[in-house]
């Protein structure tokens, strides 16, 4: 079965389920998904269920989708995503982001939970993902391309939507946050980056570092989905402070600015065109 195949058959089995057809889709990351509850006349749907979907396996995700409105608007949101170190192929991680084409979505919103690298930055900080490096040591659109679902070599000039960006800078400054702006360094993970790693992402230009969003930014440039990207600066990255890493900790943080960014996102939706 071809992956345009896969993909067909996963979203018309969305399709059947779903309230209204989307408008915009959402990928909530690591101690996020609270603002799926958020969403009004809520349908969840299982990934379990959904033809050709993994299982989402990382902690702090629900694995399913939350479908209905959110600030008025009809979406379809991730509560959870699926990783490369999971051991998911990375067509597997693409397909969600082209299954959301396939639906209608005319923009995408992508959030995570990040690392800092910039040493202006502080734990608790939001930062507007204007780029990324994929140090993942792979990538999405690796294989036999199918036209019907992107060109075969895809423009990466500007996966991140400055329009976008414009609209998430205005309704950050109306509530009064300070949000940082960045490059985002992917990380196959699911080990923490060393020091030493750390401070050569930071040469290379790294602002955040993180186990996620690359690949699925990369597939929404290749099927033409306008992205929005945003991470949370749940640690700062290994020997930055000499404390050591853990993902409670990153859940803990996540957990405690959880409402002021989905506050942030629900009014960042609302304002999308």
């Amino acid at each position: 079965m071809t992956e345009s195949q896969k993909i067909q058959a996963a979203a018309e089995f969305l399709r059947s389920r779903l309230p209204e057809a989307p408008e915009l889709a959402l990928v909530l990351g690591s101690g996020l998904g609270g603002l799926a509850e958020q969403i009004e006349n809520a349908v969840s749907i299982p990934y379990r269920d959904v033809p050709y979907f993994p299982l989402s396996t990382a902690p702090g995700h629900a694995g399913q989708f939350v479908a209905g409105r959110l600030a008025g608007r009809p979406v379809l949101c991730m509560q959870g995503r699926f990783h490369y170190y999971e051991g998911h192929e990375m067509s597997a991680i693409a397909r969600p982001v082209r299954v959301f084409k396939a639906l209608g979505c005319r923009a995408l919103v992508l959030t995570n939970a990040a690392g800092g690298v910039n040493y202006d930055f502080q734990v608790g900080d939001f930062m507007l993902i204007t780029d990324h490096i994929n140090f993942m040591g792979a990538n999405p659109l690796r294989g036999e391309n199918e036209e019907a679902i992107g060109p075969r070599f895809c423009d990466m000039s500007r996966v991140y939507d400055t329009g976008l960006q414009e609209i998430a800078r205005q309704v950050a400054a109306g509530q009064g946050l300070n949000l940082q702006e960045g490059v985002y360094l992917g990380y196959m993970g699911p080990s923490y980056e060393t020091p030493a790693e750390i401070r050569a992402f930071r040469t290379l230009g790294a602002d955040a570092v993180g186990m996620s969003t690359v690949p699925e930014a990369i597939a929404a440039a290749h099927c033409g989905l306008p992205v929005l990207a945003m991470s949370l600066i749940t640690n700062m990255a290994a020997g930055m402070t000499g404390k050591r890493l853990s993902g409670e900790e990153v859940i803990e943080i996540a957990n405690q600015r959880g409402p002021v960014f989905q506050k942030l996102v629900a009014e960042i939706v609302a304002a999308l065109p």
